[in-house]
Order: C-alpha cells, then sequence, then structure tokens
C-alpha cells in the first residue's frame, strides 16, 4: 500500500505527454482474442490494469511480446498479442475480480470458440455496473447464457446470429463487448443507442484493420457485417482523453501554464468549454492542449455529467477538486453511476465545502484555501481529484491507498516532478 505524499503551494509549468488511452486499449487488447494471428498494439501506457489483463490472456494461453519503443519521442509499450489456439476458455475469478474490464473477453471467446466461462466480476467502488446489457445481448444473437456458481456460462451452436438489439442505456463496455461478437456472427447486427466514445471508434477502426466490416463509427446506431475470419493488424492507441483533463484541471487549480502534448481537443469539447467558463485560458493546436491559468479568477461552474459527447463521468472528481476552490458555487450531478461521490468526505477533511443531496447531486461552495490532511483513495478518478487538492493545500497531504492511481495513470509522479510539483511516493515495505 503505497502513499503519495505532496507538498501544496506550486504552481505548474511546462509540458506533461499524454499517454495511450487505458479505457481504449483494455478492449483492443482483448479484440486480439477474434484472430489467430498476431496482433500488434502501439502506444500502449504502462498500467497495473494493462498488467493484469495480460495475465488472464496468458493464462488463456495468448502468446504475448513485449517491447518499449518510441513514439512521439516518447517511449511507450508496444505488445504483440498471438493466441493460435486457446489453452482454457476460463476467466477465472482471482484474474476477474482485480479487474472489472476482464469481461471484454466475453464477446470475442464467444464467437471465436462458441465457449466461454467467466466469473461474474461483482461490484466495484463507483456503482453495481450490472452486465444484463451485455448477456441479453448475446442471447438475442443466439447464445446460451446460464450463471452457475458465480460464473457467467455461455455457449452458442455453431456461429452466434446477427440480431437488431437496443441498449437501454449507452453503455461502453456493452457495446466494445457486443461489437466484437458481432464482428465474427452470422449475418448483419445492428446496435441501437451504442455509445459514440472516442474509445469505442478507436476499437472499430482496429476491428476494421483486422477485416471486420461495420458501419456508423461515431454515431449511436452500429450496424456490423459478420465474416467468417479475421486477421491479424497492427495499431496504435488514440491518447488518454481522460489523462488530459486530469492535468488540463492540474495546471487551472496551482494557477500554472501547461502544455499537455499529444492531446486531442476535439475529446474534450464540453470539458474544456467549463475550464474557459472558470476563467481559465485554453488554446489548441493540431498536437496539443494549452491551458493556462496564470492570471485566472477561479469562478465555479455546474456540471452535469453525461454520455459522451456529454461531461464524462470520468472527469468529475477531478472539476469538483477545482470548484473547491473556485469562487461562488458549484453544483455537482452525477447521472452515469450512482456512487460516485466517495471523494467527498476525503476533500472536505482538507477543508472543502460539499453538501451531497441524495446519490446523485453535490453543491460545493469554493474557499479560500484546502488545507492539507492524511487522505485515503476510494477509487481510480477520486484519487487523482485528492491528488489535486494536495498539489494546493496548504502543508504536507498524504494521499493512501494509491494502488488505484497505478491502475490508469503512467508516470504520475514523475510528470507532475518534471512541471514543479512537490510530490512523491512513499514505497511500503512487502
Amino acid at each position: 500500500m503505497d502513499k503519495i505524499k505532496i507538498i501544496g503551494g506550486n504552481p505548474l509549468f511546462g509540458k506533461i505527454y499524454i499517454s495511450g488511452a487505458k479505457n481504449a486499449a483494455l478492449p483492443i487488447i482483448c479484440a486480439s482474442l477474434l484472430t489467430d494471428e498476431p496482433v500488434t498494439i502501439k502506444n500502449l501506457p504502462f498500467l497495473s490494469d494493462i498488467k493484469s489483463l495480460n495475465a488472464l490472456l496468458l493464462q488463456l494461453g495468448t502468446q504475448i511480446e513485449e517491447k518499449q519503443e518510441d513514439y512521439n519521442g516518447h517511449l511507450t509499450n508496444s505488445i504483440t498479442y498471438h493466441t493460435p489456439k486457446p489453452t482454457s476458455l476460463i476467466a477465472p475469478y482471482d484474474y476477474v475480480r482485480k479487474m472489472r474490464a476482464s469481461y471484454y473477453v466475453l464477446g470475442p471467446l464467444l464467437a471465436k470458440y462458441g465457449h466461454v466461462e467467466l466469473s461474474l466480476p461483482g461490484g466495484c467502488a463507483i456503482g453495481a455496473r450490472p452486465m444484463d446489457i451485455h448477456l441479453s445481448s448475446l442471447e438475442q444473437m443466439g447464445a446460451k447464457i446460464e450463471i452457475k456458481n458465480g460464473y457467467v456460462v455461455a455457449d452458442i451452436d455453431g456461429r452466434l446470429r446477427g440480431a437488431r438489439v437496443s441498449f437501454h442505456s449507452a453503455s461502453v463496455g456493452a457495446t466494445c463487448n457486443i461489437l466484437m461478437a458481432a464482428a465474427l456472427a452470422e449475418g448483419t447486427t445492428i446496435i441501437e443507442n451504442a455509445a459514440k466514445e472516442p474509445e469505442i471508434a478507436d476499437l472499430i477502426n482496429l476491428l476494421t484493420d483486422m477485416g471486420a466490416v461495420i458501419e456508423g463509427i461515431n454515431t449511436s446506431t452500429l450496424t456490423i457485417h459478420g465474416v467468417e475470419k479475421l486477421h491479424g493488424a497492427t495499431h496504435y492507441i488514440v491518447n488518454d482523453r481522460i489523462e488530459a483533463g486530469s492535468y488540463a484541471v492540474a495546471a487551472a487549480m496551482t494557477k500554472g501554464r501547461l502544455e499537455l502534448i499529444n492531446a486531442d481537443a476535439d475529446f474534450l469539447q464540453t470539458p474544456l468549454d467549463i475550464l474557459r467558463k472558470t476563467g481559465v485560458k485554453v488554446e489548441t493546436t493540431p498536437n496539443s492542449i494549452i491551458v493556462d491559468a496564470q492570471n485566472a479568477v477561479l469562478q465555479g461552474q455546474d456540471i452535469y455529467t453525461d454520455y459522451y459527447p456529454g461531461f464524462p463521468t470520468d472527469l468529475q472528481a477531478q472539476f469538483m477538486a477545482l470548484m473547491c476552490i473556485a469562487s461562488g458555487a458549484a453544483m455537482v450531478t452525477e447521472s452515469i453511476w450512482e456512487n460516485r461521490f466517495m471523494h467527498v468526505p476525503e476533500l472536505m477533511r482538507m477543508g472543502a465545502n460539499i453538501n451531497v443531496h441524495g446519490h446523485a447531486s453535490a453543491i460545493v461552495r469554493g474557499v479560500e484555501k484546502l488545507s492539507a490532511a492524511p487522505v485515503m483513495s476510494t477509487d481510480l478518478r477520486a484519487s487523482f481529484a485528492l491528488i489535486l487538492a494536495g498539489l494546493v493545500a496548504e502543508g504536507e497531504t498524504i494521499v493512501n491507498r494509491v494502488y488505484h492511481l497505478d491502475r490508469g495513470y503512467e508516470h504520475l509522479e514523475e510528470k507532475f516532478k518534471a512541471v514543479g510539483a512537490n510530490i512523491e511516493r512513499i514505497k511500503e515495505p512487502d
């Protein structure tokens, strides 16, 4: 259980390189199971979630060849995944419990090999995230599914069949799983109310390169014409818009200036608009976002999370931290997950003035300053919010349980140190 120590008060200046997107990488890695040829994925970030998923694929029989290479002047991970014949079609509890996104093996294994046994992922810190959409959609495509002893056991007779499936909510996970399954189904599958996140477009681009036939990219209706076989490909992961948005808030809160290299403003239009409304200058270039808050007088702004292109739920905690030191009051409404305000008590330990109403909204009244305190991370994005609060708090903040951060932020301390933050990791003995 490592800790991170921060001494606040330093404005951040310089450049930060934005890594490849975790939320794109995870389903894309699982898409390699759809072919018995090698799939090479480049610009992968060094994250514990990817290590966990790699461990699961190794258990399934995937051959993994990893190397480091230069991408846009930065060292990144390039991994080749090759599954000529799986040695297991079971995703065991000990692997799945470490990372919910392990469920992305469901669609590919079922479509390619006709059988899969997946441990139920269970709940997580920010809500139950049920798999009902995944399972009901696969059943419409001809799968026979049972829940036995905590496992989803799925079989098909022959191939999955194309179907028209309509999601009751625009689930990113279900969209990815059904996309991958439908790529090898017999006939045409239409997904209605599909999620439109950029990470889904990235998955579609890989599947297309592998030989899939998919129409409707970047829309809520996806049409997939199934093919009998997919082949290998090489793919570069899209940049991480959530990481970029997180560091943009860091520049705003510390009254600094950061250039976020390899960031795409098109993926962040809604959060960047809110950032501008707080009083921060935001400029964009074809390959970067420049956030300048040196002369900003921060003003609170309301936030309403929504499916893309709305405000991302994965940036809610970070922007709430910003509103804690902005003038006036801000209403933060969480419409995606039912339990995503667990960072609120920790921010309040540092002097924030926040009133939560039910599980869906909170009023944040800005204070002049935050004070350092020992705090506890509860989930990935909440962890970054506490880091942000520590960067502006008076005194020394200790953030505990930072293993959450390692799931989604590559080289966090190094990136912050390079732009002037007083931050270090405290290693706990094994």
